[in-house]
Protein backbone atom coordinates (compact mmCIF):
# COMPACT_ATOMS: atom_id res chain seq x y z
CA UNK A 1 0.00 0.00 0.00
CA UNK A 2 1.61 3.07 -1.47
CA UNK A 3 1.96 6.95 0.56
CA UNK A 4 -0.75 8.32 -1.29
CA UNK A 5 -3.50 5.17 -0.26
CA UNK A 6 -2.62 5.66 3.47
CA UNK A 7 -2.70 9.08 3.35
CA UNK A 8 -6.07 8.69 1.34
CA UNK A 9 -7.30 6.64 4.46
CA UNK A 10 -6.11 9.17 7.58
CA UNK A 11 -7.69 11.21 5.55
CA UNK A 12 -11.13 9.36 5.52
CA UNK A 13 -10.57 8.03 9.40
CA UNK A 14 -10.75 12.13 10.17
CA UNK A 15 -13.42 12.93 7.90
CA UNK A 16 -15.65 9.86 9.76
CA UNK A 17 -14.72 11.05 13.20
CA UNK A 18 -15.50 14.68 11.97
CA UNK A 19 -18.98 13.86 10.87
CA UNK A 20 -19.20 11.22 14.22
CA UNK A 21 -18.61 14.46 16.42
CA UNK A 22 -20.79 17.11 14.45
CA UNK A 23 -23.99 14.17 14.17
CA UNK A 24 -27.29 16.04 16.30
CA UNK A 25 -29.09 12.36 17.48
CA UNK A 26 -28.14 8.71 18.07
CA UNK A 27 -30.05 7.68 15.09
CA UNK A 28 -27.80 9.80 12.96
CA UNK A 29 -24.58 8.66 14.69
CA UNK A 30 -26.08 5.05 14.23
CA UNK A 31 -26.37 5.24 10.07
CA UNK A 32 -23.27 7.06 9.92
CA UNK A 33 -21.51 4.30 12.01
CA UNK A 34 -23.03 1.27 10.01
CA UNK A 35 -23.28 2.93 6.68
CA UNK A 36 -20.79 5.35 6.27
CA UNK A 37 -17.76 3.81 7.45
CA UNK A 38 -17.35 1.75 4.34
CA UNK A 39 -15.43 4.81 2.77
CA UNK A 40 -12.58 3.81 4.89
CA UNK A 41 -13.14 -0.53 5.61
CA UNK A 42 -14.84 -2.38 3.37
CA UNK A 43 -17.39 -4.64 4.47
CA UNK A 44 -20.88 -6.09 3.78
CA UNK A 45 -23.26 -5.80 6.83
CA UNK A 46 -22.28 -3.75 9.68
CA UNK A 47 -24.23 -3.81 13.37
CA UNK A 48 -24.48 -1.50 16.17
CA UNK A 49 -25.81 -2.90 19.74
CA UNK A 50 -26.29 -0.42 22.12
CA UNK A 51 -26.07 -1.42 26.10
CA UNK A 52 -28.32 0.02 29.15
CA UNK A 53 -31.42 -0.56 30.46
CA UNK A 54 -32.25 -1.50 27.82
CA UNK A 55 -29.99 -3.62 25.27
CA UNK A 56 -31.13 -3.94 21.84
CA UNK A 57 -29.88 -3.10 18.05
CA UNK A 58 -30.69 0.44 17.10
CA UNK A 59 -28.87 0.53 13.68
CA UNK A 60 -28.20 -2.16 10.80
CA UNK A 61 -26.78 -1.28 7.29
CA UNK A 62 -29.13 -0.60 4.27
CA UNK A 63 -32.26 -0.37 6.55
CA UNK A 64 -33.51 3.33 7.45
CA UNK A 65 -36.18 1.39 10.06
CA UNK A 66 -35.46 -1.65 12.47
CA UNK A 67 -38.47 -3.97 12.94
CA UNK A 68 -37.67 -5.37 16.17
CA UNK A 69 -40.06 -9.18 15.49
CA UNK A 70 -37.76 -9.09 12.47
CA UNK A 71 -35.78 -12.88 12.67
CA UNK A 72 -32.67 -11.43 11.60
CA UNK A 73 -33.13 -8.85 14.16
CA UNK A 74 -33.95 -11.71 16.72
CA UNK A 75 -30.94 -13.42 15.92
CA UNK A 76 -28.79 -10.91 15.89
CA UNK A 77 -29.73 -9.74 19.23
CA UNK A 78 -29.16 -13.45 20.67
CA UNK A 79 -25.73 -13.27 19.52
CA UNK A 80 -25.06 -9.79 21.08
CA UNK A 81 -26.44 -11.13 24.40
CA UNK A 82 -24.12 -14.15 24.10
CA UNK A 83 -21.04 -12.03 23.74
CA UNK A 84 -21.75 -9.48 26.01
CA UNK A 85 -22.01 -12.35 28.64
CA UNK A 86 -19.02 -13.91 27.39
CA UNK A 87 -17.17 -11.57 27.87
CA UNK A 88 -14.89 -8.81 25.82
CA UNK A 89 -11.67 -9.03 23.50
CA UNK A 90 -8.38 -11.02 24.42
CA UNK A 91 -6.11 -8.72 26.94
CA UNK A 92 -4.27 -6.35 24.88
CA UNK A 93 -6.20 -5.98 22.62
CA UNK A 94 -9.42 -3.69 21.38
CA UNK A 95 -11.33 -6.10 18.52
CA UNK A 96 -12.41 -9.62 18.44
CA UNK A 97 -12.23 -11.81 14.98
CA UNK A 98 -15.90 -13.78 15.15
CA UNK A 99 -16.86 -17.07 12.75
CA UNK A 100 -19.46 -19.24 13.66
CA UNK A 101 -17.90 -21.65 15.55
CA UNK A 102 -17.32 -19.17 18.06
CA UNK A 103 -20.81 -19.12 18.65
CA UNK A 104 -23.03 -21.73 20.90
CA UNK A 105 -24.52 -24.10 18.37
CA UNK A 106 -28.45 -23.56 18.02
CA UNK A 107 -27.01 -19.48 17.18
CA UNK A 108 -24.17 -21.01 15.07
CA UNK A 109 -26.70 -23.36 12.56
CA UNK A 110 -28.29 -19.53 11.21
CA UNK A 111 -24.61 -17.87 10.71
CA UNK A 112 -24.50 -18.36 7.26
CA UNK A 113 -28.26 -17.32 6.62
CA UNK A 114 -27.55 -14.04 8.21
CA UNK A 115 -23.91 -13.19 8.01
CA UNK A 116 -20.90 -13.33 5.88
CA UNK A 117 -18.39 -15.76 7.27
CA UNK A 118 -15.71 -13.94 8.88
CA UNK A 119 -17.05 -10.71 11.30
CA UNK A 120 -15.30 -8.34 13.03
CA UNK A 121 -16.44 -7.36 16.79
CA UNK A 122 -15.51 -4.10 18.36
CA UNK A 123 -16.76 -2.44 21.93
CA UNK A 124 -17.55 1.18 21.51
CA UNK A 125 -16.76 2.00 25.24
CA UNK A 126 -19.45 1.63 27.55
CA UNK A 127 -21.86 2.20 25.40
CA UNK A 128 -22.18 -0.39 22.91
CA UNK A 129 -20.63 -2.39 20.45
CA UNK A 130 -20.14 -2.81 16.24
CA UNK A 131 -20.20 -5.74 14.00
CA UNK A 132 -18.95 -5.75 10.71
CA UNK A 133 -18.74 -8.47 8.53
CA UNK A 134 -17.76 -9.80 5.00
CA UNK A 135 -16.26 -12.49 2.87
CA UNK A 136 -12.81 -11.76 3.50
CA UNK A 137 -11.11 -12.40 6.04
CA UNK A 138 -9.85 -9.32 8.79
CA UNK A 139 -6.19 -8.32 8.32
CA UNK A 140 -4.45 -6.55 11.22
CA UNK A 141 -3.66 -3.01 9.02
CA UNK A 142 -8.02 -3.46 8.88
CA UNK A 143 -8.07 -4.27 12.48
CA UNK A 144 -6.07 -1.60 13.84
CA UNK A 145 -8.05 1.19 11.88
CA UNK A 146 -11.36 0.00 12.65
CA UNK A 147 -10.30 -0.15 16.54
CA UNK A 148 -9.59 3.41 16.13
CA UNK A 149 -12.94 4.32 14.44
CA UNK A 150 -14.27 2.19 17.07
CA UNK A 151 -12.77 4.20 19.83
CA UNK A 152 -13.86 7.73 18.08
CA UNK A 153 -17.33 6.29 17.76
CA UNK A 154 -17.95 5.45 21.41
CA UNK A 155 -16.45 9.00 22.77
CA UNK A 156 -19.22 10.65 20.20
CA UNK A 157 -21.92 8.23 21.66
CA UNK A 158 -21.05 9.83 25.66
CA UNK A 159 -23.55 12.55 24.14
CA UNK A 160 -26.22 10.96 23.56
CA UNK A 161 -26.04 8.11 26.85
CA UNK A 162 -28.87 8.40 28.75
CA UNK A 163 -28.34 9.37 32.41
CA UNK A 164 -27.91 6.20 33.85
CA UNK A 165 -30.10 6.12 37.38
CA UNK A 166 -29.42 3.75 40.35
CA UNK A 167 -32.01 1.53 38.78
CA UNK A 168 -29.85 1.18 35.95
CA UNK A 169 -26.66 0.99 37.43
CA UNK A 170 -28.14 -1.89 39.73
CA UNK A 171 -29.57 -3.74 37.08
CA UNK A 172 -26.28 -3.77 35.59
CA UNK A 173 -24.90 -4.83 38.39
CA UNK A 174 -27.25 -7.71 38.75
CA UNK A 175 -27.48 -8.69 34.91
CA UNK A 176 -26.73 -12.36 34.54
CA UNK A 177 -22.65 -12.95 33.79
CA UNK A 178 -19.37 -14.13 34.81
CA UNK A 179 -18.16 -10.88 35.94
CA UNK A 180 -21.10 -9.99 38.27
CA UNK A 181 -21.75 -13.89 39.66
CA UNK A 182 -17.74 -13.11 40.89
CA UNK A 183 -18.73 -9.44 42.50
CA UNK A 184 -21.55 -11.35 43.97
CA UNK A 185 -19.52 -14.11 45.65
CA UNK A 186 -17.00 -11.66 46.57
CA UNK A 187 -19.45 -9.37 47.94
CA UNK A 188 -21.00 -12.43 50.09
CA UNK A 189 -18.09 -13.87 51.18
CA UNK A 190 -16.61 -10.34 52.42
CA UNK A 191 -20.34 -9.43 54.16
CA UNK A 192 -19.88 -12.99 56.05
CA UNK A 193 -16.34 -12.02 57.23
CA UNK A 194 -16.34 -12.80 60.82
CA UNK A 195 -15.43 -9.38 62.75
CA UNK A 196 -15.26 -8.29 66.43
CA UNK A 197 -18.40 -6.20 67.65
CA UNK A 198 -16.94 -2.94 69.23
CA UNK A 199 -18.40 0.18 71.05
CA UNK A 200 -16.46 3.34 71.86
CA UNK A 201 -16.97 4.21 75.52
CA UNK A 202 -15.87 6.96 77.79
CA UNK A 203 -13.05 5.97 79.96
CA UNK A 204 -11.11 7.26 83.28
CA UNK A 205 -8.72 5.66 85.22
CA UNK A 206 -9.70 5.16 88.98
CA UNK A 207 -8.03 3.68 92.50
CA UNK A 208 -8.69 0.18 92.87
CA UNK A 209 -9.34 0.41 96.44
CA UNK A 210 -9.89 4.27 97.45
CA UNK A 211 -10.77 5.38 101.29
CA UNK A 212 -13.16 7.85 101.05
CA UNK A 213 -12.65 10.50 103.74
CA UNK A 214 -15.82 12.24 105.12
CA UNK A 215 -16.37 15.33 107.09
CA UNK A 216 -16.42 13.69 110.72
CA UNK A 217 -19.02 15.99 111.87
CA UNK A 218 -21.52 18.98 110.29
CA UNK A 219 -19.64 21.99 110.10
CA UNK A 220 -17.65 24.18 107.99
CA UNK A 221 -14.71 23.34 106.58
CA UNK A 222 -11.63 25.94 107.90
CA UNK A 223 -8.73 24.54 106.28
CA UNK A 224 -7.40 22.22 103.69
CA UNK A 225 -3.78 21.60 104.72
CA UNK A 226 -2.77 19.34 101.73
CA UNK A 227 -2.60 20.03 97.66
CA UNK A 228 -4.69 18.04 95.03
CA UNK A 229 -2.57 14.49 94.14
CA UNK A 230 -0.29 15.10 96.72
CA UNK A 231 1.30 12.15 98.54
CA UNK A 232 0.86 11.37 102.24
CA UNK A 233 1.84 9.19 105.43
CA UNK A 234 -0.55 7.83 107.50
CA UNK A 235 -1.39 10.52 110.58
CA UNK A 236 -0.38 13.46 108.03
CA UNK A 237 -3.51 16.63 108.32
CA UNK A 238 -5.52 16.38 105.84
CA UNK A 239 -8.02 18.83 106.68
CA UNK A 240 -9.73 20.68 109.74
CA UNK A 241 -13.61 21.76 110.46
CA UNK A 242 -14.38 25.10 112.12
CA UNK A 243 -14.01 24.38 116.15
CA UNK A 244 -15.47 28.13 117.05
CA UNK A 245 -18.64 26.88 118.05
CA UNK A 246 -17.68 23.31 120.05
CA UNK A 247 -14.96 24.95 121.14
CA UNK A 248 -17.43 27.28 122.92
CA UNK A 249 -19.56 24.24 123.76
CA UNK A 250 -16.40 22.47 125.17
CA UNK A 251 -15.47 25.67 127.75
CA UNK A 252 -18.92 25.72 128.72
CA UNK A 253 -19.10 21.94 129.55
CA UNK A 254 -15.66 22.25 131.46
CA UNK A 255 -16.41 25.35 133.46
CA UNK A 256 -20.00 22.79 134.46
CA UNK A 257 -17.82 20.35 135.68
CA UNK A 258 -15.53 22.50 137.47
CA UNK A 259 -18.44 23.75 139.39
CA UNK A 260 -20.13 20.08 139.68
CA UNK A 261 -17.13 18.89 141.24
CA UNK A 262 -16.51 21.47 143.95
CA UNK A 263 -20.67 21.17 144.70
CA UNK A 264 -19.59 17.41 145.19
CA UNK A 265 -16.41 17.91 147.43
CA UNK A 266 -18.82 20.58 149.80
CA UNK A 267 -21.55 17.90 150.10
CA UNK A 268 -18.64 15.62 150.67
CA UNK A 269 -16.84 17.12 153.21
CA UNK A 270 -20.73 18.11 155.08
CA UNK A 271 -21.91 14.72 155.03
CA UNK A 272 -18.87 13.72 157.16
CA UNK A 273 -20.86 15.49 159.99
CA UNK A 274 -24.52 15.59 158.80
CA UNK A 275 -26.07 12.74 157.78
CA UNK A 276 -28.30 14.66 155.85
CA UNK A 277 -25.55 15.98 153.70
CA UNK A 278 -25.78 12.17 152.32
CA UNK A 279 -28.49 12.55 149.96
CA UNK A 280 -26.87 15.73 148.90
CA UNK A 281 -23.45 14.58 148.31
CA UNK A 282 -24.95 11.68 146.20
CA UNK A 283 -27.26 14.07 144.17
CA UNK A 284 -23.97 16.02 143.28
CA UNK A 285 -22.09 12.98 142.24
CA UNK A 286 -24.44 12.36 139.80
CA UNK A 287 -24.68 16.08 138.06
CA UNK A 288 -20.81 15.95 138.17
CA UNK A 289 -20.27 12.19 136.10
CA UNK A 290 -22.89 14.02 134.31
CA UNK A 291 -21.15 17.02 133.16
CA UNK A 292 -17.55 14.75 133.39
CA UNK A 293 -18.84 12.90 130.34
CA UNK A 294 -20.39 16.10 128.69
CA UNK A 295 -17.20 17.80 128.71
CA UNK A 296 -15.05 14.57 127.75
CA UNK A 297 -17.38 13.86 124.83
CA UNK A 298 -16.84 17.49 123.67
CA UNK A 299 -13.45 17.37 123.81
CA UNK A 300 -13.13 14.04 121.83
CA UNK A 301 -15.72 15.93 119.37
CA UNK A 302 -13.59 18.32 119.22
CA UNK A 303 -10.51 16.08 118.26
CA UNK A 304 -12.19 14.59 115.45
CA UNK A 305 -12.23 18.20 113.85
CA UNK A 306 -8.95 17.43 112.92
CA UNK A 307 -9.29 14.75 109.72
CA UNK A 308 -5.85 13.21 109.58
CA UNK A 309 -4.48 10.45 106.91
CA UNK A 310 -5.35 6.86 107.89
CA UNK A 311 -2.50 5.38 105.75
CA UNK A 312 -0.43 6.44 103.08
CA UNK A 313 -1.19 7.59 99.36
CA UNK A 314 -2.19 10.36 97.14
CA UNK A 315 -5.19 12.69 98.33
CA UNK A 316 -7.11 12.90 95.43
CA UNK A 317 -9.75 16.02 95.53
CA UNK A 318 -10.93 19.13 93.04
CA UNK A 319 -9.28 22.38 94.87
CA UNK A 320 -8.64 23.74 98.07
CA UNK A 321 -10.43 27.02 96.73
CA UNK A 322 -13.46 24.69 96.46
CA UNK A 323 -13.79 23.33 99.67
CA UNK A 324 -12.45 25.69 102.18
CA UNK A 325 -15.59 28.18 104.11
CA UNK A 326 -17.91 25.19 102.38
CA UNK A 327 -20.46 24.08 104.93
CA UNK A 328 -20.69 19.79 104.81
CA UNK A 329 -23.18 17.86 106.99
CA UNK A 330 -21.86 14.45 108.34
CA UNK A 331 -20.93 11.66 106.39
CA UNK A 332 -20.02 14.02 102.79
CA UNK A 333 -17.67 13.22 100.73
CA UNK A 334 -14.75 15.71 100.99
CA UNK A 335 -11.53 13.71 99.29
CA UNK A 336 -10.63 10.10 98.34
CA UNK A 337 -7.28 8.64 99.77
CA UNK A 338 -6.06 6.15 96.93
CA UNK A 339 -2.69 4.26 96.02
CA UNK A 340 -1.28 5.18 92.73
CA UNK A 341 0.38 1.49 91.82
CA UNK A 342 -3.20 -0.09 92.66
CA UNK A 343 -5.83 1.65 89.57
CA UNK A 344 -8.68 0.17 88.09
CA UNK A 345 -11.04 1.15 84.79
CA UNK A 346 -13.79 3.15 84.64
CA UNK A 347 -16.05 3.29 81.91
CA UNK A 348 -19.45 4.22 80.68
CA UNK A 349 -21.01 2.36 78.17
CA UNK A 350 -23.66 4.71 76.04
CA UNK A 351 -27.54 3.06 76.33
CA UNK A 352 -28.13 3.71 73.36
CA UNK A 353 -24.95 1.52 71.63
CA UNK A 354 -25.06 -1.26 74.47
CA UNK A 355 -23.93 -4.57 73.19
CA UNK A 356 -23.72 -7.91 74.97
CA UNK A 357 -20.80 -7.55 77.62
CA UNK A 358 -20.00 -9.76 80.72
CA UNK A 359 -17.75 -9.94 83.44
CA UNK A 360 -14.13 -11.38 81.79
CA UNK A 361 -14.73 -9.45 78.11
CA UNK A 362 -11.71 -7.52 76.74
CA UNK A 363 -11.80 -3.59 77.36
CA UNK A 364 -8.81 -1.14 75.51
CA UNK A 365 -7.92 2.37 77.29
CA UNK A 366 -6.51 5.22 74.50
CA UNK A 367 -5.72 7.83 76.75
CA UNK A 368 -5.95 11.73 75.04
CA UNK A 369 -2.85 12.45 77.08
CA UNK A 370 -1.07 9.41 75.37
CA UNK A 371 -2.20 9.16 71.80
CA UNK A 372 0.46 6.74 70.80
CA UNK A 373 0.16 4.32 74.00
CA UNK A 374 -2.95 2.03 74.91
CA UNK A 375 -3.82 -0.31 77.59
CA UNK A 376 -5.78 -3.65 77.59
CA UNK A 377 -8.11 -4.31 80.86
CA UNK A 378 -10.38 -7.20 81.67
CA UNK A 379 -13.93 -6.12 82.63
CA UNK A 380 -14.70 -7.33 85.82
CA UNK A 381 -18.14 -5.90 86.65
CA UNK A 382 -20.99 -4.24 84.65
CA UNK A 383 -23.90 -2.62 86.05
CA UNK A 384 -27.60 -3.41 85.37
CA UNK A 385 -28.87 -0.35 85.13
CA UNK A 386 -27.85 2.43 83.35
CA UNK A 387 -26.98 6.11 85.46
CA UNK A 388 -27.28 9.62 83.80
CA UNK A 389 -23.60 10.77 82.73
CA UNK A 390 -22.31 14.05 81.87
CA UNK A 391 -24.21 15.71 78.90
CA UNK A 392 -27.61 14.08 80.37
CA UNK A 393 -27.07 11.24 78.60
CA UNK A 394 -27.54 7.13 80.05
CA UNK A 395 -24.61 5.29 80.25
CA UNK A 396 -23.90 2.04 81.95
CA UNK A 397 -20.65 1.92 84.46
CA UNK A 398 -17.91 -0.72 83.80
CA UNK A 399 -15.46 -1.48 85.99
CA UNK A 400 -12.06 -2.98 84.30
CA UNK A 401 -8.60 -4.11 86.12
CA UNK A 402 -5.72 -3.45 83.72
CA UNK A 403 -3.62 -6.88 82.71
CA UNK A 404 -0.80 -5.58 81.36
CA UNK A 405 2.55 -4.62 83.99
CA UNK A 406 2.52 -1.24 83.10
CA UNK A 407 -0.18 0.73 84.02
CA UNK A 408 -1.54 4.39 83.26
CA UNK A 409 -1.49 6.91 85.71
CA UNK A 410 -4.60 7.46 88.14
CA UNK A 411 -6.78 9.96 86.88
CA UNK A 412 -6.01 9.91 83.26
CA UNK A 413 -9.65 10.13 80.85
CA UNK A 414 -9.54 8.78 77.66
CA UNK A 415 -11.95 6.55 74.87
CA UNK A 416 -12.25 3.00 75.91
CA UNK A 417 -13.31 0.18 73.18
CA UNK A 418 -15.13 -2.02 74.50
CA UNK A 419 -15.39 -5.70 73.02
CA UNK A 420 -18.14 -8.02 72.28
CA UNK A 421 -19.16 -10.95 70.20
CA UNK A 422 -17.70 -11.86 66.63
CA UNK A 423 -20.16 -10.88 63.86
CA UNK A 424 -20.46 -11.07 60.63
CA UNK A 425 -19.07 -7.89 58.75
CA UNK A 426 -22.64 -6.98 57.28
CA UNK A 427 -24.25 -7.05 61.00
CA UNK A 428 -21.77 -4.83 61.65
CA UNK A 429 -21.87 -2.41 59.02
CA UNK A 430 -26.15 -2.28 59.39
CA UNK A 431 -26.25 -2.55 62.99
CA UNK A 432 -26.61 1.32 63.77
CA UNK A 433 -28.93 1.65 60.30
CA UNK A 434 -31.50 -1.22 61.76
CA UNK A 435 -31.77 0.09 65.37
CA UNK A 436 -32.61 4.01 64.20
CA UNK A 437 -34.75 2.33 61.68
CA UNK A 438 -36.35 -0.11 64.55
CA UNK A 439 -36.50 2.77 66.96
CA UNK A 440 -38.34 5.01 64.54
CA UNK A 441 -40.53 2.33 62.77
CA UNK A 442 -41.77 0.51 66.33
CA UNK A 443 -40.89 -2.98 65.46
Amino acid sequence: MGHADRSRELAGLLQLLHRARDAVSAEQLGFIIVNESQQLLPYRQAAVWREGLHRHVTALSGLAELDPTAPYMQWLSRVFRHLAEAGGPEVGQDSRLLEAGDLPTELAEDWSSWLPAHALWLPLGEQGTWLLAREMPWSDYERKLAEELAHGYGHALLRFAPRRNWRELARQWLRPGRKQRRLLIAALLLACMPIRLSVLARGEVTPQNPVLLRAPLSGVIDRIQVQPNQRVKAGDPLFDLDATSLAGQFAMAARERDAAQESFRASAQLAVTDDKGKLAMAQDRAKLEEKSIAAEYTGLELQRLHVTAPSAGVVVFSDRNDWQGKAVTVGEKVMTLADPAHVELAAWLPAAEAIDVAPGGKITLYPNASPTESYDAEILRVAYKAEAVEGGLLAYRLQARFVDGDKPRLGQMGTARVYGDWVPLIYYALRRPLTAARQWLGW
